[in-house]
């Protein structure tokens, strides 16, 4: 099953997300991210978290659609993403896909990118959408949509990542080696349709740049 994960970061040109609404089975929102879905008319199946960032109208429109609601203290170990990381895992996704999973705060945006690989592990797909990039985590092979010029990174999230090879690239790769301290496979240029990115172990995140910042 696919999910969509919404969490309370930034989000963008809310017209843009409207073309993806009706691709998922099941929608968890991240307490703030209720009032993200209340703005977009979206129908949350869970809203988790320590409510310190949800509307109160946003609660009462979670709440008359059935939501289900796992609050937890504002004082815990884990953070609000990381248990709809949890969730989306018991409910049996094969697939998810975050909205507002990045934005001002670096510590969130950087937790969240690094919690979601847990998930990749056990062989679930995860994709962080915007209307700027999208980042895909991936530990396999990804043919990447995206368009002649378009910019794509690739970071690794995990110590090292080997086996790492790019095709349709500006900048080829065979077999190559990513080190978590000291990326370089930064700023390549998509050069064909349809290009390819294949990774033998390891995380990496492909940030797909639609439009530069």
């Amino acid at each position: 099953m696919r999910f969509l994960l919404m969490a309370n970061g930034d989000y963008g040109d809310l017209e843009w997300y409207r073309q993806f609404k009706d691709g998922f089975e099941r929608i968890i929102c991240i307490d703030g991210g209720t009032t993200w879905a209340m703005r977009m008319k979206l129908i949350p199946h869970r809203v988790v978290g320590d409510m310190d960032s949800i509307s109160q109208e946003a609660v009462g429109y979670a709440s008359s659609l059935g939501a289900e609601f796992t609050v937890v203290p504002r004082e815990k170990d884990d953070t609000d993403f990381q248990l709809g990381l949890e969730l989306a895992q018991r409910d049996d996704a094969t697939g998810v896909v975050v909205w507002g999973g990045t934005g001002s705060r670096l510590d969130h945006s950087l937790s969240n990118l690094f919690s979601a690989t847990s998930l990749v592990l056990r062989g679930i797909e995860v994709c962080f959408q915007s209307p700027r990039e999208d980042i895909y985590l991936i530990n396999r092979r990804l043919v990447l949509p995206g368009k002649v010029g378009d910019t794509v990174s690739l970071i690794t999230l995990s110590d090292e990542s080997r086996g790492v090879s790019l095709r349709g690239f500006q900048y080829p790769l065979l077999n190559a080696t990513l080190n978590g301290c000291w990326q370089w496979a930064v700023s390549n240029v998509i050069a064909e349709p349809n290009p390819e990115v294949e990774i033998g172990s390891g995380v990496v995140a492909v940030i797909h740049y639609r439009q530069l910042p």
